[in-house]
């Protein structure tokens, strides 16, 4: 692996500044700023009665999944590197609430991070490291990672490797399909049998063996297209993740669906899985409007056609297209308490039939099971009406993380904006800039 270039931040709660440093250690780096700039205004966020929002970080690049110790120091992962960086590990130093020091390690762009056992795990788009924590909950060599898992599929498109771990030290990620309906290209037929079933969906292997590839990983659940949202439930002692659907319907089906039909089709799905699940991609999907599992077009169907009888069934479903890209077990008791156990999920796009999107959602869980609809927890990250917008949209929910103290933390990739939504029982629902 290529040997970082170190560097570290200091932003306080109006300034921004940046510095370079050729420190190892995370423990004790160097302090040192130069040119400051104003922290940019943010959107206001539009939360239930109670709960309010502030910015703790901005400009922190493609930000997207994020894992915080439990002494409070954040990690996140970026998709793209900035300075040459792919993980930032965030810090309150003054407990003022708002990061003022950020220090940058690892070489390669990524999705995928979390904190489980002692070690802090990151994902590439093609292999899962980790790395030993001290006991304060810091990376203690972050130029040498361990290599866990390599060789992992990647392609030009949805390449992002989600993982998650077990309480008996299961590591499992998932990988996309780049062909969204497994058609033949140029063409609206589908190829039979999709061999892409035996390669796509959620790979199981060991968290604490090193040199690991696909070979030695177990194909834990297929039927998957492209699943972002990973978390392990700790009530159900059982892994949950997000899917998002396919695209088009009318394109090659004019004769089935209408254009307003294939921006609501299909619905974006929740689910709870076991080993040897299928969840039926790309042979059906699963239609919002008439609640069924139905035959994919490109198998025979003609929208009306039900399928997938030896598949399991959605937990929950969300509107199409709307991208669920982190999913979050909520196990903290700062929220009120029909928030606890229950999951949250951040939409990182857009139901244009409905003009919603760019939001984190809650599902109620009772018995580890959803007990009521998906609601809107946290609006208007876009910054624009979504039904006319005047401009282009400023933040897209991407990572979700809880705080020690019970926050919940939600990462922006399209502006690298870092919020804090935090509980205190006062009407007020804005983003303290």
């Amino acid at each position: 692996m290529k040997k970082p270039v170190w560097g570290l931040t200091c932003l306080t709660a109006s300034l921004v500044a940046m510095n370079c440093l050729g420190e190892h250690n995370l423990s004790k780096p160097p302090v040192h700023t130069r040119s400051a700039k104003k922290n940019a205004p943010a959107a206001e966020l539009k939360l239930p009665s109670g709960f309010s929002g502030m910015i703790v970080a901005q400009d922190l690049g493609a930000a997207r999944h994020i894992t915080i110790s439990k002494t409070g120091d954040i990690y996140v992962k970026l998709a793209k590197l900035k300075d040459g960086k792919g993980i930032y590990r965030l810090r309150d130093t003054n407990k003022d609430g708002v990061v003022d020091e950020q220090i940058g390690f690892g070489d390669y762009p990524g999705t995928g991070i979390l904190i489980k056992n002692g070690y802090l795990y990151a994902s590439s788009n093609s292999s899962i490291y980790r790395y030993k924590l001290n006991d304060n909950q810091e990376v203690i060599n972050p130029d040498q990672p361990e290599k866990i898992v390599s060789g992992l599929r990647e392609k030009d498109r949805d390449k992002s490797k989600s993982i998650a771990v077990d309480n008996q030290d299961n590591l499992y990620v998932n990988v996309a399909s780049d062909n969204d309906a497994c058609r033949e290209a140029g063409t609206g037929k589908g190829i039979m049998p999709c061999s892409l079933v035996d390669t796509v969906g959620i790979w199981r292997f060991k968290a604490n063996v090193p040199n690991q590839t696909t070979a030695d990983g177990v194909h834990f659940t297929k039927g998957l297209k492209n699943v972002v949202g990973l978390d392990w439930n700790p009530k159900t002692n059982s892994l949950f993740v997000t899917q998002h659907g396919r695209g088009k319907f009318d394109d090659f089906y004019p004769q089935y669906y209408t254009p307003q039909q294939s921006a609501a089709l299909p619905a974006e799905t929740l689910y709870e899985l076991h080993q040897g699940d299928d969840a039926g991609w790309p042979y059906i999907y699963y239609d919002p409007v008439q609640k069924k599992k139905i035959l994919a077009p490109e198998y025979g169907g003609d929208g009306k056609k039900t399928g997938g009888e030896k598949t399991i069934s959605p937990l929950a479903t969300f509107p199409a297209h709307m991208g669920p890209n982190a999913l979050l077990f909520y196990t903290g008791t700062a929220f009120p308490e029909r928030y606890r156990n229950g999951a949250f999920i951040a939409f990182h796009g857009q139901n244009q039939a409905m003009n919603k999107g760019y939001l984190v959602g809650f599902v109620p869980f009772k018995n580890g099971k959803p007990s009521g609809p998906w609601e809107i927890f946290a609006d208007n990250f876009s910054g624009i009406d979504l039904a006319k917008p005047t401009g282009p949209v400023q933040h897209r929910p991407c990572g979700l993380a809880q705080g020690p103290d019970g926050s919940l933390y939600v990462t922006d990739d399209l502006n690298g904006t870092l919020y804090k939504i935090s509980y205190s029982g006062k009407a007020t629902a804005s983003v303290k800039k």
